[in-house]
């Protein structure tokens, strides 16, 4: 008969001490007190609960400012639904501030109890809307991914969010069974025109509300960053006057799809401007500005979740 192990983990402490201090409202000093620590250790635990996502916080008060900004968006650009999380600080990852506001947003259509198809995008951001994810039960609708899943050297994309969501929610998924960017247009359309591809592609096209990120065109762009395109296919695209993409599709500044670069290779679901369902954008910080703007104009996305500082300088632009 085989043991079962009763010695706490590392992570059983950190969960522990991360649950006396955020829901507990206990002291470092009390929490140390409690566990027979040093107040150090006790501090050092706190803080690998929320690094590890053992303790997701939410913040259930609308903050005045953040509910004037919110006002201004859906003014401005005519969004269905904005949502503007506080700053973090100069300097802070936005991805944490805005997580949580973007997983609530998720599970108000995945409470909802008539089957709905739900199509998403990748990256960071959708990677930590996520793991801000409240576990539920939600059979009764379908996950499809809007974006290839198979990177440049044949693993996995590692920012795909479908199979995660899905393992959260307990609900059927369907990844987009093709490489994010192929090496050929031909290529390309010999993906798509395999009947397992068409149906995940029909599913998606059909979808009745859609995540997405929002990746920005410049140096630091995500896609070369993580090696989907090369510098010059970046030079290419820049040149044309590519400033952000949606599910790996590119636009300039209008928010509108260039027909050059890597364009002509993306697998997957372009996400079409104004939609008549939701389609919404989860991104913030300042390298994105440019790629948020763009897609507002064109209606790529008609909802948002960003943070106080995107969504200030977003108002600020012409």
């Amino acid at each position: 008969m085989s043991r079962i192990e009763t010695e706490p983990t590392l992570l059983d402490d950190a969960a522990r001490a991360g649950w006396m201090y955020y829901v507990g409202g206990m002291t470092q000093d009390q929490i140390a007190a409690e566990l027979g620590i040093s107040r150090q250790r006790a501090q050092r635990l706190v803080s690998r609960a929320m690094i590890e996502g053992l303790i997701h916080v939410r913040l259930n008060h609308r903050i005045g400012a953040c509910l004037d900004l919110e006002a201004a968006l859906r003014d401005r650009f005519g969004l269905d639904r904005a949502r503007v999380m506080p700053s973090l600080g100069a300097g802070a990852d936005p991805v944490p501030a805005i997580a949580s506001a973007a997983a609530a947003e998720l599970e108000r259509f995945l409470r909802m109890p008539e089957p709905l198809v739900i199509a998403l995008g990748t990256g960071r951001a959708m990677r930590g809307m996520v793991d801000a994810l409240t576990p539920m039960e939600a059979e009764q609708h379908r996950l499809v991914s809007l974006i290839g899943n198979i990177a440049p050297d044949g693993s996995a994309s590692f920012f795909d969010v479908v199979m995660r969501i899905a393992d959260k929610v307990h609900a059927p998924h369907y990844p987009m069974p093709v490489p994010v960017i192929s090496p050929t247009p031909e290529e390309n359309a010999a993906f798509h025109a395999l009947p397992p591809v068409r149906k995940v592609v029909d599913l998606a096209q059909r979808a009745g509300v859609v995540f997405v990120g929002v990746g920005q065109m410049s140096d630091d762009a995500p896609l070369l960053a993580d090696g989907f395109v090369t510098r010059d296919e970046l030079d290419e695209m820049q040149a044309a006057g590519a400033v952000g993409e949606v599910a790996g599709w590119v636009f300039d500044s209008e928010g509108v799809y260039l027909d050059v670069g890597t364009n002509r290779r993306t697998g997957g679901v372009r996400v079409t401007p104004n939609l008549d369902r939701p389609s919404v954008g989860i991104a913030a910080g300042a390298s994105k500005v440019a790629a948020i703007l763009g897609a507002l104009k064109s209606r790529i996305i008609n909802s948002l979740v960003t943070d106080e500082p995107t969504a200030k300088a977003l108002l600020a632009r012409r």
